[in-house]
Formats: C-alpha cells, structure tokens, sequence
C-alpha cells in the first residue's frame, strides 16, 4: 500500500498528474487581473474558464470509451500530452482570443488526465484499499487548494503570469516520465462504438449558448440576428441531443439514468456546485484587485480559503452522513453555502478581504458536505457495473455546470460594465461584483432546493439500497 511497494510509483506519477490539473482549478484566477492589464480584453477573461471546462466536459465521455478500447495508459500519456503542449503555447500567448484557443488544448488533456487517474486506482486496488488511496489523491487536491492560489499570486506579483502555464512544463514531463516508466498493464480489448453524433451535438449546444451569453449585450444586442442564431443553435442542438442519445448503440451520455429520481437529484446538486465553485474562484480575486488594489497574493489567499474549507469539510462528511444521513447531511452542507453566499452578496458593496476571506471559506465548507455525500449517495444506489457511467454523469454535470455558470455571472458582469463607466471605475466594478455574488446566491438556493428532492432516511434507506456485493479490483 505504501510509496514502496510494487505499486507504488504509479502512485506517486497518478497523484502527480492529479496536482497538474487541481493546481490549475485555481492558479489562473488570482493572475486574471494581471493577464488582462497586459493582453486587454477584460470583458473576454470568463471565457478562459469556459472553454477549458468545456473542453474538458465533453472529452470526458469520449476518453472513457477510448480507455476501454486501447487502454488507459495511452488515454493517460496522450491527455499529459495534451495539458502540455496547451501550457507551452499558453506562455507565448500574443492576445486574449490566443490564451483562450491554448485552454481548449489544456481542457482537452484535463478531460484524459482527471477520470483515468481515477480508474487506474481501481484498476490496481481492491474495494478496501482504495479507502486509503483516495486519501492520497484527495491529499493532493487539499495541498493544491492553497499551493495554487499562492503560486498564481507570487507570479503575478513579482514575476509574469506566464509562469502559471510554465511551471506545469517540468510536472508534465516528469509525470510523462513516471507514467510511462513504472505503469503497465494488460488490456482486454473490447469493441466500441463511439457516439460521435451525440459528442458533436453536445459540444455544438453548449459552445453556442455560452457565446450567446457571454457575448450578449456586448458584443452584439441581446436581440440582434447573431444573439438569436447562437441562442437558436444551441437550444437546438441540447434538445435534439436527448433524440440522439436515444438510438446510439453507445450514447456519450446514458441520459436514461436521469430517469431515477435520486440520480436526478444528484446530478442537479452537481451541476450546482459547480457553478457556485467556479463563480468564487473567478470573480472574488477580480473583486478584490480591482476595487481594493490588493496584490495578487492576498486576492489568492482569499480563494485559497474556499478551497482549504472544503477538503476540510470532506474528510468529517463520511461521519456526518452515516451518523444522520446522505440528504441531511446535503441539506446542512447547502444551508450553510447559502448562508455564506449571502452574506458574500449582502457585503458585496463594501470590499473587504478579511470578510471575503471568511466567507469563501464558510461557502468551500459548506460545498465539502454537499459534493462527496451527494456523489456517494448515487454510487450507493446502483449496480457495481453502472457505478462508473454513475460517477462520470456526476463529473461531467459538475464540469458543464462550471462552464455554463461562468458564462452567465460573465454577462452579468459585462453587462453592468457596460452599462457603468468601465472595468477601471471602481463603482462600476463593485457593482459588477455585487450583482455577480447576488446571482451566486440565488444558484445556491436553487441548489438547496434540489437536494430537498433527496429521499429521507439513513444510508441504508431502500432508496439508498446496498446492491450485490462488488467485486474487488485486482491488487
């Protein structure tokens, strides 16, 4: 189980290639501020998030068929790859409408990277180990919740941001290194078909309903032609998805599992947190650099803190939901992001970082008892063989929630700039802000509601029926 085992250098390479993309989830939003001052465009910085979640939601599917065709170890070193050839081209970025290509190509190999690190542990450890490797994995994300925001802050300040792309250079060549160096295995292959129809309509209908957002009341009227085409395209698109998924031999996404009503629910929760992550982290260190003029480094350690309370609050949620529940404990951990997104809102027009410090991290605490009990819950209630479509449906919800929800706090904020005096005026911006964090608020209550819909009952409720006994992974 140890680093020193058999197994233990693929450990160390797979919580390596981890730090790669938790360290990226939150080193680019405290250096925004800087990227803009020196490529302009302020009004285009929500798309550096978007496509790289987009990107990364979408692939995610597609890599896990892949995986099962070829092998995850060629998936694993191609989405490396990926993540570092988009670093590379990140740091010579000319222009926003550049940097922003270049996280497609980072978001492509995140998408490889994220999934396959995880079924390779199930791969090489049994159901009982993996209780204790996870916590290594989860380690890394917890270091990475301060590492990256710190790091984002000090290149910022003291050196260029294009050094928060070029230091993922050397990771991803020494986790390339180890992957390909101490992991082998034996691949069984089975035929598959993929859904390519349904992956193109997927990223058709997203791609254009977070331009129609993101661009509205911007670069064009909400009512001009190009609003109402990239509108019309993408709702077009999402809803002609669900036909298509229908009559796929292998749909991208097994959309029949939102027939349950507690995958249902689940998946809402997902698709909150993660508008409500990415809604912190990308606009509390503009919040604070522009209207205060703080450094980087205190903008990042005000997100650092949302990030520190939620593994936090993840490492005790396992007794707080075997002792009360997986909806009570959902339900405590929401009620209290509300009540942080509140109050974030409520203070918004009087910029503070001590105050946005707090907050962020009561909202991360409260996020921590809401994602983990929420996931788990939908684990528990199916077969160990759908466990994974299960868990990947919630990843991917997660991801599109992150990417549509940057999109829409994105034209809020635009659109209150636009209307003001600038994203230099210091009214305009807290304005901008204020009503960011209010709209924030509002996706937690939405999210409250939709753990409501959880059924009642401990974790051995009917609902939350115990299936067969799961096989072990192979040691």
């Amino acid at each position: 189980m140890g680093f020193r085992s058999e197994r233990g250098a693929v450990l160390l390479a797979l919580m390596l290639t981890t730090g790669l993309i938790a360290i990226d989830a939150t080193i680019l939003a405290t250096a925004v501020p800087s990227v803009v001052k020196e490529l302009g465009e302020f009004d285009q910085f929500p798309w550096l998030f978007s496509v790289y979640l987009l990107a990364q939601a979408v692939s995610v599917p597609l890599y896990s068929k892949l995986a099962d065709t070829i092998g995850r170890k060629p998936v694993i070193l191609a989405g490396v790859a990926l993540f570092l050839l988009g670093s590379v081209l990140a740091t010579a970025a000319w222009n926003m409408s550049s940097l922003i290509v270049f996280r497609v190509v980072q978001g492509l190999g995140a998408g490889a990277v994220a999934p396959m690190s995880m079924t390779i542990v199930g791969d090489l450890y049994s159901v009982a180990e993996r209780a204790l490797v996870q916590g290594y994995i989860a380690s890394v994300w917890a270091v990475s919740s301060v590492v990256g925001p710190a790091l984002g802050g000090l290149f910022s300040q003291f050196t260029s941001w294009r050094w928060i792309f070029a230091v993922n250079i050397p990771l991803c060549l020494i986790a390339g290194w180890a992957l390909a160096r101490s992991y082998h295995e034996s691949v069984e292959r089975r035929p598959h078909r993929i859904d390519y129809a349904g992956a193109l309509l997927l990223t058709l209908g997203l791609t254009a309903l977070i331009l129609a957002l993101l661009e509205g009341g911007n670069a064009w009227s909400w009512l001009s032609v190009p609003s109402l085409l990239s509108f019309g395209v993408g709702i077009a698109a999402l809803a002609a998805f669900p036909f298509v998924e229908r009559r796929a031999a292998e749909p991208v996404l097994d959309l029949s599992l939102l027939s349950r009503p507690l995958i249902r629910t689940t998946t809402l929760v997902s698709l909150g947190v993660g508008a409500l992550m990415i809604g912190i982290t990308s606009f509390v260190p503009t919040y604070l650099e522009n209207a205060l003029g703080v450094v980087p480094l205190v903008s990042g350690a005000a997100v650092a803190a949302l990030t520190l309370g939620w593994p936090l609050a993840a490492s005790t949620a396992g007794r707080l939901y075997l002792r009360h529940g997986y909806r009570r404990t959902v339900m405590i951990g929401t009620g209290i992001t509300v009540a942080g997104t509140a109050a974030l809102a409520a203070t918004g027009s009087w910029p503070n970082a001590w105050v946005v410090g707090a907050v962020s991290f009561v909202v991360g605490f409260g996020l921590g008892w809401t994602a983990a009990p929420s996931l788990i819950a939908a684990q528990a209630s199916v077969d160990w063989n759908e466990r994974g479509v299960v868990t990947g449906l919630n990843v991917f919800a997660r991801s599109a929630g992150s990417a549509v929800g940057v999109a829409v706090f994105g034209a809020i904020a635009n659109n209150v700039i636009a209307a003001g005096r600038g994203e230099t005026d210091y009214a305009t911006i807290v304005a901008a802000s204020t009503w960011v964090f209010v709209a924030i608020a509002v996706a937690a209550v939405l999210t409250w509601l939709a753990g409501t819909r959880m059924p009642p009952g401990g974790v051995d409720a009917a609902a939350y029926g115990v299936p067969g006994a799961e096989p072990a992974s192979p040691a």
